[in-house]
């Protein structure tokens, strides 16, 4: 059974506002039934963020596929509309990143109409790739941590996991080591080239 409660109204920031119902449901029937009831309060939302009717009507419709795929991590009882609102700006805010990284890719396609066909320009070099004797004397120097750390991802290819368990360090003091070895040798780097 859908059960729906009503707030008192509240004072936030000098202004009052209104009460409002919140939404719990306890079976699987009442979620559903639950989202239903919300559709045209997830439409306004949705046409606030979004400013476009028709991307709006497909943000609900996300939203509530989403919500019907991932019911099981609804808690029993709790604020369904707190839930179905949150999964709604999740999937604006995935939407919005997706355009833009569209948006992005076009025009590099319009300044560069080889770019689909180029190979990136900062990819990691491959296993035939020789270093430099000037980077490699740059990666000497650095401190045996960081050096071991870049020389397992960077130049043998191996995945973060890979490389924590090689070196029997977590994941994410590889990740840091990592960021900050490859930072010594970039200022390395550039400071030779000045």
């Amino acid at each position: 059974m859908v059960i729906e409660h009503r707030t008192a109204p509240i004072e936030q920031h000098g202004r009052r506002v209104p009460a409002t119902r919140q939404v719990t449901a306890t079976t699987t029937q009442d979620l559903r039934d639950g989202l239903v009831g919300l559709v045209p309060e997830l439409r306004g939302r949705a046409l606030r963020l979004a400013g476009d009717a028709a991307v709006a009507d497909d943000l609900v419709q996300d939203t509530v596929e989403r919500a019907l795929r991932f019911c099981d991590q609804y808690e029993r009882g709790t604020n369904l509309r707190a839930w179905a609102h949150q999964i709604l700006f999740s999937v604006f805010v995935t939407r919005y990143r997706r355009s833009r990284r569209e948006r992005n890719a076009l025009r590099n396609l319009a300044t560069d109409p080889c770019a689909w066909t180029t190979p990136e320009r900062f990819a990691a070099p491959d296993a035939t790739t020789r270093l430099t004797a000037s980077t490699e004397d740059r990666l000497a120097a650095l401190p045996v941590g960081f050096r071991r750390v870049v020389e397992l991802v960077d130049l043998e290819d191996r995945s973060y996991r890979d490389a924590a368990a090689a070196l029997d360090i977590p994941v994410g003091t590889v990740m840091s080591r990592l960021h900050r070895g490859r930072r010594m040798l970039a200022e390395s780097m550039a400071a030779e080239a000045a």
